[in-house]
């Protein structure tokens, strides 16, 4: 039997749809209000981007029920580094710290799932970001055409050297933690361009800022402690100095 559009069946669904619809949002609003806010990040345009891009939408399906959680959510199984988005009031620190500007280019390393190039495209005019997990890659790259950000160019490539042909940045962030940051990283930043990293050594690391104040000149800034997976290749630096 053929339903109409005023049927219990269809109306029934609709209802199931909606509450599916208000739930997330609610999530969205708690995730935004209980563990981001508290942190400081206090920005209107950062909780604004951060209301209206669908975390949920790049999570893998299996651990969609973590999408809106103050935790970070695998999403390799078996990464030699334990591949992850980041805990969403991490990723909207860095974001807030970055204070990234609609006319500036950005370069991301470590793409993930593309979630935090999602945050960075809504500020910026151009983002690049490398990934050198091909599945991740592809995840990213599919994750960020579904939800519209057809602009973000994903690159599947080991960024521990970052991207000098391209340069230079504006903003860099390393989506993830390194010993130390290399050099050569910073030297691809514009003057006045900012690089945020996750820096240290388990069980203390620190999210730093450096601004390239001259061409030979930088200046750093701890903004927080945490911890976040190692990314791929880069050098390991002795945390003991003698």
């Amino acid at each position: 039997m053929r339903q109409g559009p005023d049927s219990p069946i269809i109306r029934i669904w609709g209802s199931v749809e909606e509450f599916v619809s208000m739930n997330l949002e609610l999530a969205r609003f708690n995730m935004i209000e209980q563990q981001i806010r508290p942190w400081e990040v206090l920005d209107p345009a950062v909780i604004s981007i951060l209301g209206s891009i669908r975390r949920e939408d790049f999570v893998p399906p299996t651990h969609r029920a973590l999408a809106f959680a103050d935790t970070q959510v695998p999403l390799l199984p078996g990464a030699p580094n334990g591949a992850c988005m980041l805990e969403p009031k991490i990723e909207a620190k860095l974001l807030q710290e970055l204070k990234v500007q609609h006319h500036e280019r950005a370069l991301e390393i470590g793409a993930g799932s593309g979630f935090m190039a999602a945050l960075l495209a809504r500020r910026a005019a151009e983002v690049t970001t490398l990934e050198i997990h091909p599945e991740l890659a592809a995840m990213a790259r599919a994750n960020l055409q579904r939800a519209g950000f057809s602009k973000v160019q994903v690159v599947q490539a080991d960024g521990a050297a970052g991207l000098p042909a391209a340069g230079p940045f504006d903003v860099i962030l390393l989506s993830g933690s390194v010993a130390a940051v290399p050099q050569n990283l910073l030297e691809q930043l514009r003057v006045g361009g900012r690089l945020a990293a996750i820096v240290g050594h388990l069980p203390i690391m620190q999210a730093k800022v450096w601004t390239r104040s001259a061409p030979s000149s930088w200046s750093e800034e701890v903004v927080f402690e945490t911890v976040a997976p190692r990314l791929l290749n880069f050098p390991t630096a002795n945390p003991f100095k003698f």
